[in-house]
């Protein structure tokens, strides 16, 4: 085992100095690192929160407000159930969401089998708590003309799951999408999201951005009634009373707008901020189910106007010139630059589907993470050197290879941390510690079993040989048990014991290449040049 053909000496060499090319950039600001040649490695390893500090939030999503939304749009379908455009008209009177439930009176007894034939047109199936084909709707006869439409347990359990998850993914694409590094975004409980940001010094902007519902919609304004009259209470049936954003001068503060949208802002698949006149505004596209829609609304109210709402406040309300044909459109209002470009990250990012609210908040300074990382470093070092002091000690001149396998491998550790673009926590660097402690294992056993050998009279080049080639079984069976211990630690931990087993996983994989091939490769050399009759072990 102490033959090592040149192609193997490269490849050991070569993998050490790629190590320290990969840790260099970690020794210099990122303002120095960014300034070099292309051809160097430029990653640097991330600190996580507990070490650069930053923000920690935990949100509730409000689940509550899905279902209601959902009751609404209910509303909205019985309506038109029972009012065909090209049917006979059933009478219905006192239509109301109460309860959890969308309820109306029949005005005519006689009419009651037809109301209730039109309602069940409107049940669905939907992957539900109980499995896949349940109905989403559940209709019950109260009384002699009372009917109720309610969602089952399963279309809830459904909507309230489906609207965590896509909170989870709307959240880290904002968050992404302001190029933060390395942000944990994680589920806690049954309805509540964890969001760390590690850098994050004020909070206001970033809760701003997450919690923006940036729900878009584009609907009619309705001309049969003026908002005076609408806030006189003589809401027209199927409309509301929005307020506009930032109205300039001439444009009105208030509309009536139909509550029925046309085309949603699920439809997007890109916007942009732009100018226009010399003006902010964000350009918009849609996909191609969306520009269909679009161009349908449009075809089908030209002279009209419609009003783009976003989270229940008319942007703006421009009258349809003509048909727009090309699925995609301006968004002109009062922007200034710095609002077109968070209009258009949250339009990007998607609309949540149902608000967060915050339920606690707190900044991790940059002073207690200076001294987190203070702390690490004297931990590293006193380890380190007291790893280093004890082989020398146990082994001489023996220990001074394993001490030199052991910086190359703390390199390369950090170089894989590095490539990996990893983030460091002190979870993470008690990895490091105890990897630099567990790194010097294989040389103990290696050299253990060559005084073992020695002491049956072999030469040394033949006492080297044999330690290592009997001890080689124990070393792997030993850090593969490690190595298994850690991907169970991955797969089943979170956060700060993840960046644990990752550095763990690294280290193990790492120190079995130093203590093994380096450190063979050097004593080897070391035999050969100066042919020791005896081994100083």
């Amino acid at each position: 085992m102490l033959n090592f053909p040149r192609w193997k000496v490269i490849t050991i060499l070569g993998v050490c100095l790629i190590g320290l090319l990969t840790l260099m950039p970690n020794f210099f600001p990122r303002e120095v690192v960014e300034k070099f040649p292309s051809w160097l490695p430029s990653r640097q390893i991330n600190l996580g929160l507990d070490l650069q500090g930053g923000a920690h939030l935990l949100f509730e999503v409000d689940v509550d407000a899905v279902i209601k939304e959902r009751l609404e749009a209910l509303i909205d379908d019985v309506r038109g159930a029972l009012r065909p455009k090209d049917g006979e008209r059933i009478g219905y009177t006192r239509l109301r969401a109460e309860g959890g439930a969308v309820t109306f009176d029949v005005v005519e007894v006689a009419d009651k089998e037809r109301a209730l034939a039109a309602v069940r047109g409107l049940i669905s199936p939907t992957v539900g708590a109980f499995g896949p084909g349940s109905p989403d709707l559940e209709i019950a006869e109260v009384g002699e003309r009372t009917i109720t439409v309610r969602m089952t347990e399963a279309a809830i359990a459904a909507r309230k799951r489906s609207a965590v998850e896509q909170s989870i993914e709307i959240v880290r694409r904002r968050v992404d999408e302001l190029g933060t590094r390395e942000p944990v975004i994680q589920r806690q409980g049954d309805d509540r999201i964890i969001v760390q940001v590690p850098g994050v010094r004020d909070t206001s902007d970033l809760i701003r951005t997450i919690n923006t519902t940036a729900k878009m919609s584009f609907r009619m304004v309705d001309l049969t009634a003026s908002v005076e009259e609408a806030e006189r209470g003589r809401v027209p049936p199927g409309s509301e009373v929005l307020m506009a954003v930032a109205a300039g001068p001439g444009e009105a503060t208030k509309y009536v707008v139909r509550k029925r949208v046309l085309v949603s802002g699920d439809s997007l698949v890109d916007a942009q901020p732009s100018f226009q006149d010399n003006q902010p505004v964000v350009s918009f596209r849609f996909d191609s189910t969306g520009a269909k829609r679009f161009a349908e609304a449009t075809s089908n109210n030209v002279g009209r106007p419609f009003a783009i709402v976003l989270d229940n406040k008319v942007i703006s309300a421009p009258r349809i010139n003509e048909p727009i044909l090309g699925g995609s459109g301006i968004i002109s209002g009062n922007f200034t630059v710095a609002s077109a470009n968070e209009l258009a990250v949250l339009l990007r990012a998607g609309a949540l589907p149902a608000p967060l609210k915050i339920l606690e908040q707190r900044t991790v300074g940059p002073d207690l993470g200076a001294d987190s990382i203070e702390a690490g470093k004297i931990a590293s070092i006193i380890g380190f050197v007291a790893v280093v002091i004890y082989m020398l000690l146990a082994y001489g001149p023996f220990g001074i290879a394993a001490d030199i396998a052991l910086v190359v491998n703390v390199a390369l550790i950090g170089g894989a941390l590095s490539v990996l673009g990893a983030t460091l926590t002190l979870p993470g660097i008690a990895g490091i510690v105890l990897t630099i402690g567990m790194a010097v294992d294989a040389n103990v056993l290696v050299y253990e079993r060559i005084r073992e050998e020695i002491r049956t009279g072999k030469t040394p080049l033949a006492a080297v040989d044999a330690g290592y080639s009997n001890a080689m079984s124990t070393i792997i069976d030993a850090n593969i048990t490690t190595l298994i211990a850690a991907a169970v630690l991955f797969e089943f931990g979170s956060g700060p014991v993840k960046g644990f087993a990752v550095t763990l996983s690294i280290g193990i994989v790492t120190s079995v290449f130093s203590a093994v091939m380096l450190t063979r490769l050097m004593l080897a050399t070391w035999l050969r040049h100066r042919r020791p009759k005896t081994l100083p072990l």
